[in-house]
């Protein structure tokens, strides 16, 4: 019997977008380490990357982990999308986010899904407008168009 374990309120999902064997020369020959790019999220609007480098790929995701819990990002989220259409450049990468009807689901790829999932939005349209194949640049250009986005302030009816 399997019992699904509720997540609490702070509790941060993290996935690994890329992974990257780096190596540097010096006198005797090469020394190889690990470069890991994670991103985490709470599903709630919160939203941060991490890169760093380890002796081993565990050593490397931990610290890129802890550096993105660091740096995180606050997504304004209407109705389970965005408030607005967004683009942003990051390096070579481009991003396009548009907001969508309720129930399209997120219609993304690569990186930018994965960053888009685990910030909350729940309907949204993406589009990796950049020719870079590069995850890291695909990833923080769409943590820049999330940061860009203004909220909408909701009138009151008196």
């Amino acid at each position: 019997m399997a019992f699904r374990r509720q997540r609490q309120q702070g509790e941060w999902e993290q996935k690994a977008v890329d992974i990257r064997r780096v190596a540097r020369v010096v006198a005797g020959g090469k020394r190889f380490s690990f470069r890991a790019t994670v991103v985490i999220g709470n599903r709630a609007g919160k939203v941060g990357i991490g890169v760093a480098k380890g002796k081993d790929v565990a050593q490397a995701i931990e610290k890129a982990t802890n550096q993105a819990k660091k740096y995180y990002v606050e997504v304004s989220i209407v109705n389970g999308t965005i408030p607005h259409e967004v683009y942003a450049k990051h390096s070579s990468a481009r991003v396009l986010l548009k907001p969508a009807k309720r129930g399209k689901g997120i219609i993304a790829g690569g990186s930018a899904r994965i960053v888009l999932t685990l910030a909350g939005v729940k309907d949204v349209s993406a589009k990796i407008l950049g020719r870079t194949p590069n995850k890291l640049t695909n990833a923080v250009a769409t943590i820049e168009a999330l940061r860009k986005l203004k909220a909408v302030e909701t009138k009151k009816v008196v």
